[in-house]
């Protein structure tokens, strides 16, 4: 079995969470995901079994949506609301629309962040929670993000009671983007401490949120034998790539990993046989029409129930 499964990740549960029940339901060893999701986040979550698990990298580079929230006023240890408060500020006066639609239009395009240190990410081979949890420190090491929509969605609460103020947003954002971090800058350029206190990933790996299923329902069709009809083939996380149909003399020298002279010109191009993509060529440096082996796929039989 081959495949991608749009999966919706719900709350409270990790992602290597979903994979771990994706891998019983499904009867494969061979399952993961492209693209983290915290406990308290939920959304589209795409699932590799089998031989797709060779294209998650190119699903997480296709960029993500998101939907969240920012709360003025306070700041945690973990930037969400599941850390421990470290600093507060009143909002004494609500913070104009158009001076926060302005600090989001301001973010767009190429962005460093700072990982937090309550994330995933290793440094000398151990997980910056790690760190934290034991409440050490340590060098975080800087990415470059990129931001191409960053928008409020709807209007803003203002709380004179509580003093703090919430509005959504929406934002399209590169691989590897920490929106809780978004949220924290944020509020930085407005004169707050600040929390991202929702967020719901909307779209990942070309996936929208009205396409997924969810753990049960993926049991249910595996029960019924119609996991065809949920799962998306390999060969859709190579749909950008010009597609060559092999034929049966080509195919054998691809099995053997033969460069291959291809009427192309595309930086890459994924080979198919029978109907079926079996390899992702490139085009070598300094030679024309001259593809070699970038990632291999023998194997896919497209979905199988």
């Amino acid at each position: 079995m081959d495949g991608i499964i749009p999966l919706y990740k719900p709350r409270g549960m990790t992602s290597f969470d979903c994979v771990a029940k994706v891998r019983r339901i499904v009867n494969q060893r061979r399952v993961g995901h492209s693209g983290t999701l915290d406990p308290d986040v939920d959304g589209v979550l795409p699932i590799c079994v089998g031989q797709a698990t060779k294209v998650v990298e190119l699903l997480m580079n296709s960029g993500k949506t998101y939907q969240g929230e920012v709360t003025l006023g306070f700041a945690t240890t973990t930037e969400d609301l599941s850390g421990d408060t470290i600093a507060t500020k009143p909002v004494e006066s609500e913070v104009p629309a158009a001076q926060i639609d302005t600090v989001l239009q301001g973010m767009l395009g190429e962005n460093i962040q700072i990982p937090p240190m309550y994330s995933a990410v290793k440094v000398n081979g151990r997980r910056l929670y790690e760190y934290a949890r034991a409440g050490e420190t340590v060098e975080r090491p800087q990415r470059k993000v990129v931001i191409s929509r960053f928008e409020r969605d709807g209007a803003i609460d203002y709380s004179p009671e509580k003093q703090r103020e919430r509005f959504k947003f929406q934002v399209d954002c590169s691989k590897g983007t920490y929106v809780r971090t978004l949220a924290v800058d944020v509020g930085k350029q407005l004169g707050y401490p600040a929390v991202m206190s929702d967020l719901t990933r909307l779209k990942s790996g070309g996936f929208q949120l009205g396409q997924c299923v969810t753990l049960a329902q993926l049991a249910e069709h595996k029960e019924d034998g119609t996991l065809s009809e949920i799962m998306q083939p390999l060969d859709w996380a190579l749909r950008a790539f010009p597609r060559v149909a092999l034929t049966a003399e080509e195919w054998a020298q691809v099995r053997n990993g033969v460069f291959l002279e291809l009427n192309q010109t595309a930086p890459k191009v994924s080979l198919a046989y029978e109907g079926h993509i079996k390899a992702l060529y490139q085009l070598m440096d300094g030679k024309k029409n001259v593809y070699r082996p970038d990632k291999m796929f023998l194997q896919n039989e497209g979905v199988a129930d």
